[in-house]
């Protein structure tokens, strides 16, 4: 119903930036909010950011708060995570996601519904 296709991975030092795209098609009206997730692996997916499709409310893991800004264009139905002063431990496969509830709780990720393939983000020191 959904398909999610992320962009703008690759390889970049640390303290560098990145930009990750997440374009959506198909049924994108039932899209209550989007997030980004990242992985390692042999780790938990765990929760970057997120951003409601219609009201642009952000959500941060406390942690990436102040390096990472998530954003949307909703004419072109894509959302966006600024990565700023990246470091090693940033590593990961970055996966954007989409959830139809308006009772998500965004930062969970078992709660969304569709997925992306993921793009490989690596910081080298």
């Amino acid at each position: 119903q959904v398909q999610l296709v992320e962009s703008g991975g690759g390889l970049v030092q640390a303290g560098g930036s990145l930009r990750l795209s997440c374009a959506a098609s198909g049924r994108t009206f039932i899209i209550y909010a989007m997030g980004w997730f990242r992985q390692v692996p042999g780790k938990e997916r765990d929760f970057v950011a997120a951003i409601t499709w219609s009201g642009g409310s952000t959500y941060y893991a406390d942690s990436l708060k102040g390096r990472f800004t998530i954003s949307r264009d909703n004419a072109k139905n894509t959302v966006y995570l600024q990565m700023n002063s990246l470091k090693p431990e940033d590593t990961a496969v970055y996966y954007c996601a989409a959830v139809r509830s308006v009772r998500a709780i965004v930062a969970v990720s078992s709660g969304y519904d569709y997925w992306g393939q993921g793009t490989q983000v690596t910081v080298s020191s």
